[in-house]
């Protein structure tokens, strides 16, 4: 799968394809040049979940901050 294609995977989509890489990984049996595929594989699916999981810890942050600021604002604005 190439990176362009990556982009478009959702996080859910990228979680369970990595967990289908590692399953394949523990459970043997395939050739040293399949296992390098498979481990370079899930090194691109783990970041597209860390993309992904970054982009909602940014998302909250900010919603957060939203908020706090809100919260300051009214409590100025009772004072007066």
């Amino acid at each position: 799968m190439s990176s362009k294609t990556d982009e478009a995977l959702g996080y859910e989509q990228a979680r369970d394809e990595l967990i289908d890489v590692v399953r394949r990984l523990e459970a043997g049996g395939t050739t040293l040049e399949e296992s390098l595929a498979l481990w370079e594989r899930g090194e691109e699916l783990a970041k597209v979940c860390r993309r992904w999981l970054e982009g909602a810890r940014a998302r909250l942050n900010a919603a957060l901050a939203e908020e706090e600021e809100q919260a300051d604002r009214g409590g100025a604005e009772a004072a007066e």
